[in-house]
């Protein structure tokens, strides 16, 4: 009688499938796992996410055993099992499991031989090898502009931080330190509370009572940027998935939240419920929005290149071709943003990416563009010189405190308008 399939394994050879041989980002693969009972679920987004930091690792400690490339899937059952053998995982399950993976495919069955006999050599041989090996690189469209733009040294190390994966951070309603301590956190200097990865977020203590929201700490820095925005009418540009429009609506501001999709809106409505927090949520595009705030967060679409390290599929689907779209769009919308800001009212313009186009240039090419504006010096608690760029803004790297587990690629400066620009 053939063996049952592991069905987590079956789905994470299927996202890495529609990852790697498809350049599908794992957002679009949800029905993959729509049918899986909720623990084989989560297990199945682990392995993948495992392969997927570890590729050129496992690439390297199965090459030795393949006399040519195999098949796209065979070759993913491949990395999925000489991921676990050589991250710890038993030898005897692994291998079998995988076998029976392979043996229950049409396209596969002709294979199980071979995956037998290539995962119990890398059972023998990988584990020892795995730990020498470098973390794995990124692709040329993107490293060689990064090296470019911060050296070899910073991206080597920004590679090790992707492969190491990124812990939970949680942003507080009300007082951190009484977060951290009702969570078992650890309270990071700029306000931020940090979590084990592998931590249940919504059985915490305080989740049901809306006491705080998931957050990486460099994304809750921009809103931080405004200072005290009480009282005031406060646009949250892009605002989807909505950690900032929550900060700025807990810190007393009327915000209007701004983002393209209805259904990225529907999430921010959910956490506002959860939260007990108001504000006004518009569907539609933001280069079309009118009216006047006293300040605006702009936390434009871009490259989403600083969040690798939590989505490790993005550089197998994302090839560089749109990134000039992007920055088109960036420097359109904070013209904007401009233009919808009162009068000595501040900006903070921010983007997730590690690319100095989609940040410092940005930055540079609007203070030409219009020369009354200004660059005001970012202050809020915890924050590191080595942080601050040339041009007046703050540019963050996953290599970052790397003692405390690292933070996202994030550039934000805080720009003021001096009068009104026409």
């Amino acid at each position: 009688m053939p063996q049952p399939v592991d069905s987590a394994r079956r789905a994470a050879v299927d996202l890495l499938d529609g990852v790697l041989a498809r350049q599908q980002p794992l957002t679009e693969l949800a029905g993959v796992l729509d049918p899986l009972a909720p623990a084989d679920r989560a297990a199945a987004q682990r392995l993948a996410l495992s392969v997927l930091r570890s590729l050129d690792r496992a690439d390297r400690v199965l090459k030795p055993h393949l006399r040519k490339k195999p098949a796209a899937r065979v070759h993913n059952i491949l990395r999925l099992g000489a991921t676990e053998l050589c991250e710890g995982g038993a030898a005897h399950g692994v291998v079998d499991a995988c076998v029976t993976l392979a043996a229950a495919g049409k396209r596969t069955a002709g294979t199980k031989g071979l995956v037998n006999a290539v995962l119990r050599k890398v059972a023998d041989e990988g584990p020892a090898l795995w730990p020498r090996l470098r973390s794995t690189r990124l692709p040329k469209w993107l490293r060689a502009p990064l090296v470019e733009a911060w050296g070899t040294e910073a991206v080597g190390a920004m590679e090790a931080a992707h492969a190491e994966g990124a812990p939970l951070d949680l942003t507080a309603k009300g007082d951190a330190a009484v977060l951290a301590g009702a969570v078992g956190g650890t309270l990071l200097p700029t306000g931020s509370v940090r979590i084990g990865a592998g931590m249940q977020v919504t059985a915490l203590p305080g989740y049901d009572d809306g006491a705080f929201w998931v957050q990486d700490a460099a994304a809750a820095l921009p809103a931080r940027l405004l200072g005290d925005v009480a009282g005031l009418r406060v646009l949250d540009m892009c605002a989807a998935p909505g950690g900032k429009t929550l900060q700025l609506a807990a810190a007393g501001a009327q915000v209007t939240a701004v983002d393209l999709s209805q259904a990225r809106l529907g999430r921010v409505e959910q956490n506002l419920a959860r939260t007990g927090l108001r504000a006004t949520l518009v569907a539609g595009d933001a280069l079309e929005h009118a009216g006047r705030y006293d300040a605006i967060l702009l936390d434009a679409p871009c490259s989403a290149t600083g969040t690798i390290r939590r989505h490790p599929d993005l550089p197998h689907v994302h090839l560089g071709e749109r990134i000039g779209e992007l920055i088109d769009l960036q420097a359109a919308l904070l013209d904007h943003a401009l233009d919808l800001l009162a009068p000595g009212g501040k900006l903070v313009f921010a983007t997730c990416s590690l690319l100095p186009d989609e940040g410092e240039c940005q930055v540079e090419e609007a203070l030409a563009r219009h020369p009354a504006l200004q660059v005001l010096p970012p202050e809020v608690p915890g924050l590191e010189e080595g942080w601050r760029s040339a041009e007046g803004g703050l540019r963050l790297r996953p290599d970052f405190w790397p003692d405390r587990g690292g933070m996202d690629g994030f550039y934000m400066a805080v720009l003021r308008k001096a009068d009104v620009q026409r």
